[in-house]
């Protein structure tokens, strides 16, 4: 996911979502070929004049996020196979399916990386501990992704993943976003979701080497839970920053680990998938 200017992206199951200021367009590709294009309404929280504060906007985007990205993703796996699409979660469902992905996300980089450094590490030596329970969580993170870009679907999402970049991409350089322009740029972008879990990981290493070890393990898993809004918040405004900044190589090397890891989340895309791209780009315009 990216966003600058108010735009923001995400892939979906063959199709692309964006999100403007006000509006979000979610554009597939159904089973005729055809682009389908689903047009709503969106007023972000962070429009509120404290829930937009810096730190605190980070983790209200980053659950406005989350929500969006499971709706679209459910639109889009039903126009994909079908010509409606019109099936939508209801709320249940998608609260159930919501507090599962986090439950879910908690266990594999909270639970699992703390559990096995308390094991492995003595709490007396802060700093090992804090670089295995971090070498574990980065482990976790690399090993999903390699698993599931096997998956033929998968691998599809990623290309229209490397859509929406170029798209991006193009808009942010100034040029008109055409087939031909967007072909020419790269599939990786600074602020890509990829990029912003990365920075949280490494963040977390940095912050949590200020957190005591000398209490139980559920103490320390509950503190670590408190403390990842705030992890959040900050990584949020240095992502955002590295963007507007580009150039600059202290936000570069900040931000270069999540560079890496998007050529795994990213693939080159071809012309009909750039075509869905740039469709729901245009209807955000």
């Amino acid at each position: 996911m990216v966003e600058n200017k108010n735009i923001g992206g995400q892939a979906v199951i063959e199709g692309v979502m964006f999100k403007a200021e006000n509006r979000v367009s979610i554009a597939v590709r159904n089973p005729k070929g055809e682009i389908k294009v689903k047009n709503q309404k969106f007023k972000s929280l962070t429009k509120n004049p404290i829930l937009g504060w810096p730190l605190i906007r980070g983790i209200i985007i980053l659950f406005e996020t989350l929500i969006l990205g499971m709706k679209a993703l459910n639109h889009s796996a039903n126009v994909s196979v079908s010509e409606e699409g019109e099936e939508e979660l209801g709320f249940w469902s998608l609260l159930f399916t919501f507090v599962f992905a986090i439950l879910l996300a908690l266990f594999l980089f909270k639970f699992i990386p703390l559990f096995v450094a308390d094991v492995l590490v003595d709490i007396g030596n802060k700093y090992l501990f804090n670089m295995v329970e971090g070498v574990v969580k980065l482990g976790i993170l690399v090993g999903y992704i390699y698993v599931i870009s096997l998956m033929p679907d998968v691998k599809r999402v990623f290309q229209y993943h490397g859509a929406e970049h170029k798209v991006v991409n193009a808009f942010e350089h100034g040029k008109n976003v055409t087939l031909e322009n967007a072909k020419s740029f790269s599939t990786i972008h600074p602020r890509c979701g990829s990029s912003f879990i990365v920075f949280v990981l490494f963040l977390s290493i940095i912050v949590y080497i200020f957190v005591p070890l000398d209490y139980g393990f559920w103490l320390k898993f509950l503190v670590r839970l408190a403390l990842l809004p705030f992890i959040a918040g900050i990584a949020y405004e240095l992502i955002k920053l590295s963007g507007k900044y580009r150039k600059n190589k202290v936000l570069l090397a900040l931000i270069s680990p999540g560079l890496l890891l998007q050529k795994m989340t990213t693939r080159e895309p071809d012309e009909k998938q750039l075509e869905v791209a740039l469709r729901a780009f245009k209807e955000v315009q």
